[in-house]
């Protein structure tokens, strides 16, 4: 039998509407004017995001995930934590940069895995495209990070040809288009265990925006 999901927040709720984000700012939702953000895209059971948070203390860090009942379970975990550092957004990608984040104002976007959508009548709807692309460089900072991992042979190749062709944007693994690892530190995300365990192959992208 499947668990009831709950919905009661057990503290502070950490969840931000978009008009809320449009009209306030992240600067006043955080109550600190001067920290970059770090967002991540699709957080899925956001294991990868609070250890980010937990980390890096002093900094910003904004989740987006349209699943709402994963933004429900983070934010009832982030409720019962100590980390004040992170607020979420239950909204597409799309609407999220495009209506709260304001220009070069994101020191790193982390997209952890995100659907390859195999079928090629599908692949409208990929996530990294080549407008959404030129949307993450106009949020990102001058040098800021763009990480991009998937497990997929056939994304792999299109987020190359995709980044590779996106104005502002230099690859960092150059002159390889991705890396077949993580560089140290990077903590791996449950899914990304259960995939490597499968034998699933792995492509690190990690592109620039440039100063």
């Amino acid at each position: 039998m499947a668990r009831k999901l709950k919905y009661d927040i057990p503290g502070p709720d950490w969840r931000v509407e978009v008009e809320e984000a449009r009209e306030k700012g992240w600067p006043a939702l955080f109550d600190a004017p001067a920290l970059p953000l770090v967002v991540e895209i699709g957080f899925g059971r956001g294991e990868f995001l609070t250890y980010l948070a937990g980390e890096a203390p002093n900094q910003a860090f904004v989740g987006i995930e349209y699943s709402e009942k994963r933004v429900l379970k983070l934010a009832r975990r982030l409720a019962r934590s100590e980390l004040r550092n992170v607020r979420l957004l239950g909204v597409s990608a799309q609407e999220a940069t495009a209506r709260t984040i304001p220009d070069a104002s994101v020191s790193c976007f982390w997209i952890n895995f995100p659907d390859p959508w195999p079928k090629k009548r599908h692949f409208k709807r990929r996530l990294i495209a080549p407008a959404f692309a030129r949307e993450l460089v106009r949020c990102l900072r001058p040098g800021g990070i763009l990480e991009v991992a998937t497990d997929h042979r056939g994304y792999a190749g299109w987020i190359d040809e995709v980044l590779n062709g996106t104005p502002g944007l230099e690859n960092l693994n150059a002159p390889q288009p991705w890396r077949a690892s993580p560089e140290a530190g990077r903590m791996a995300t449950a899914y990304e265990l259960e995939w490597r365990a499968l034998g699933h192959p792995f492509h690190f992208f990690r592109h620039r925006r440039r100063p």
